[in-house]
């Protein structure tokens, strides 16, 4: 399954954020997880991202969630 994960960074005043990268990967979704963790912290980013998402090449959303944290604001749809 095609899959494309987007690392973006958070501004805690408003919300908003801001894609640092994209990468598309073919794995199923529980591998779409494990290579974005891996990708997060081996790729070479103009900024460390704190979150990132997870998207089906349709852009529909299975994953969401910070960087580094098992609990907060993670959600699978």
């Amino acid at each position: 399954m095609k899959i494309v994960i987007e690392f973006y960074r958070t501004r805690d005043a408003d919300d908003a954020h801001a894609v640092v990268a994209r990468e598309t990967v073919e794995v199923d979704l529980d591998g779409a997880i494990a290579a974005a963790r891996l990708l997060a912290r081996t790729l070479e980013l103009p900024q460390h991202p704190d979150s990132m998402m997870i998207t089906d090449a349709n852009g529909k959303m299975h994953y969401s969630g910070i960087i580094g944290s098992e609990a907060v604001n993670e959600g699978r749809q």
